[in-house]
C-alpha cells in the first residue's frame, strides 16, 4: 500500500518526536511511503527574529495563509527546505531510515502557477484584492522521480515549496501538496498529522465522515482545520481511497491512524 504522510509544523518544532520515527520506521517495512512536512512556526520565528514579521491572510472561503513577499520568500524557502528539512532527515538516518530531502523545487518535483493577485477578507470582513506576492497554485507533480526512489526503498522528505514556469520559488500550502502528491501517485491513504485527533463537530471529535458530511463541515469549521478537510476532499475526489486527519502525539501515530483509530477518516 502507499501512504502519503503530512507531518504538521508542531511535529517538526524541536526535531521529531522518538515514537513518530520508529513508527516511520515500522511504516516503511509494510508499506511504501511517502512524507511531506510543514514547519510554518520555526519559519515565523525566524522570520520575525530576522526583523521580517510575517503576514497572514484569510480568504474569503476560511483558509489562512502566509503572505509571501519577496523578503518572505527567501526566508520561507531557507528555513523549510534548509533547517527543517535537513533536521528531519539527520533524524530518521540516524534511525537507520535511508531518506532523501527534496524541495518541490528539486527535479520539478512540484510545479505551480504563480498567484498573480489574491482575494482576501479584510479586517472588517468584506472582500480584498491584494497582489498575489510568491504563493504558488499546484498543476502538477513529477511522479517519476518520487517512483523511482520508492523503487530503491529511499524514503522521500519533502518540503512545500514549489517552482513556477518562470523558474520562481513558491510557497505551496503543506497539506494541499500533500494531497496533490497523494492523487497524483494514486495513493491509497492520505494522512494528516497534527496536533488534534481529527475533525471537532459540537464539541466532540468524529471517528469518520462521508465526502458530503466533510464538505458541509467546511462551514462549522475554522482555522488550520479548514485546509486539512479541504485536502482530504481534494484527494479523495481525486482517487485516493481514504483520507485521515490524526494527531501526530500518539505513541504510533501513523500506525494508529491506518487503523482508524484517534482520527477523523474521510471516505468517498
Amino acid at each position: 500500500m502507499l501512504v502519503v504522510v503530512k507531518i504538521g509544523g508542531d511535529l517538526v518544532k524541536e526535531g521529531l518526536s522518538q515514537n513518530l520515527i520508529n513508527d516511520i520506521a515500522a511504516t516503511q517495512e509494510k508499506h511504501k511511503l511517502v512524507i511531506i512536512h510543514g514547519g510554518a512556526d520555526v519559519v515565523t520565528d525566524i522570520s520575525t527574529k530576522l526583523g521580517h514579521p510575517p503576514r497572514f491572510v484569510t480568504s474569503p472561503k476560511g483558509f489562512k495563509s502566509r503572505y509571501t513577499d519577496r523578503e518572505e520568500s527567501i526566508i520561507y524557502t531557507m528555513v523549510m527546505t534548509g533547517l527543517i528539512n535537513k533536521k528531519i532527515v539527520a533524524s530518521l538516518e540516524g534511525k537507520g531510515i535511508t531518506s532523501m530531502g527534496l524541495s518541490g523545487v528539486d527535479c520539478h518535483l512540484i510545479k505551480a502557477t504563480r498567484k498573480t493577485q489574491l482575494v482576501i477578507k479584510d479586517e472588517t470582513g468584506r472582500k480584498k484584492l491584494i497582489e498575489g506576492g510568491y504563493t504558488g497554485k499546484i498543476t502538477q507533480i513529477n511522479t517519476e522521480i518520487l517512483n523511482s526512489l520508492l523503487e530503491k526503498k529511499i524514503l522521500p522528505i519533502i518540503s512545500p515549496v514549489a517552482i513556477s514556469e518562470e523558474n520562481e520559488l513558491l510557497n505551496v500550502d503543506g497539506d494541499r501538496a500533500a494531497s496533490s502528491i497523494a492523487s497524483a501517485l494514486k495513493a491509497e491513504r492520505l494522512i494528516l498529522l497534527t496536533d488534534t485527533p481529527g475533525v471537532k463537530l459540537n464539541d466532540a471529535y468524529v471517528s469518520k465522515m462521508s465526502l458530503y458530511e466533510a464538505e458541509t463541515a467546511l462551514n462549522k469549521i475554522t482555522g488550520g482545520m479548514v485546509t486539512k478537510i479541504y485536502s482530504a476532499i481534494e484527494a479523495i475526489k481525486q482517487g485516493v481511497t481514504e483520507a485521515q486527519i490524526a494527531s501526530g502525539m500518539t505513541e504510533k501515530p501513523i500506525s494508529t491512524a491506518l487503523s482508524r483509530e484517534n482520527c477523523t477518516t474521510i471516505t468517498k
